[in-house]
């Protein structure tokens, strides 16, 4: 069985059999889902869902394009949505600097509000990083009590490192499938094997061979098997190790 530790499930692109896509995931293999929010609204939605399924879990935050809706009146709803049992994590979280739709400082002023926020109520973080880490890793080590996830990593072997060694999970998606992925290997097989952790971030990067679909927990299997490949276990040692590595990072029992 395996944990998707970072799904979208309620993006509009599931609207049309969101509730049967779920409904039968257990059947596909797959043990638990974590669904992070991207704003308000999406927190919400993530959380009505996660209520809905016993092996759903939610996260609440904005996203750095939704970085200027983040006010004191936006925190004060997250805080209260903390409050529910589903709820397991700040995030999506953290800085995107690939399009800049959103000006820097009002992406950075809000990375720290939810670090903030995170750092009371005593939750782990999702990060997003997107050519900002520089940036990114200075925000974080204004709350070093604070640790979590960098999802969708794409960084080096050495950043990974270096991460995890300060109590970071890290994050692989279905780019560790592409035929281009060697940096993403590399980064994974410098990940230590309790800090390595899988998620498909759909309904967007589909694994080989279904790139180009929409994507959905189901195709987890697949990074699965790479990742076991890579590190020279078994498939079942592989589902079970990224189990317990999800559930460890966002205490679930």
């Amino acid at each position: 069985m395996l944990f998707d530790t970072h799904a979208h499930l309620d993006d509009r692109a599931f609207d049309c059999d969101r509730e049967a896509l779920i409904s039968g995931l257990p059947e596909k293999g797959i043990a638990l889902v974590m669904n992070p929010g991207c704003s308000l609204e999406s927190s919400k939605n993530a959380v009505a869902l996660a209520k809905k399924y016993p092996f759903l879990y939610a996260a609440v935050g904005s996203h750095p394009d939704a970085a200027d809706e983040v006010d004191e009146q936006v925190l004060e709803e997250y805080r209260l949505l903390c409050r529910e049992e589903k709820v397991k994590a700040i995030g999506e979280i953290g800085l995107d600097y690939h399009y800049e739709d959103i000006p820097r400082e009002i992406q950075k002023k809000a990375f720290r509000m939810q670090m903030a926020l995170a750092q009371e109520v005593g939750l782990p973080v999702i990060i997003h990083q997107r050519e900002a880490l520089a940036d990114c890793l200075e925000i974080l080590g204004d709350f070093p009590e604070v640790k979590g996830v960098f999802h969708c990593f794409s960084g080096s072997a050495q950043t990974a490192r270096e991460l995890t060694a300060q109590g970071w999970y890290v994050g692989f998606t279905g780019v560790l499938t592409f035929k281009n992925a060697r940096k993403a290997l590399e980064a994974a097989q410098a990940v230590p094997k309790d800090r390595i952790v899988l998620e498909t971030d759909c309904p967007y990067m589909a694994p080989e061979p279904y790139r180009g679909r929409r994507n959905d927990p189901g195709y987890l299997y697949r990074m699965a098997e790479v990742l076991g490949e890579l590190l020279e276990i078994t498939p079942e040692e592989t589902q079970e190790l990224t189990l317990q590595n999800g559930k460890r990072l966002y205490g679930i029992q």
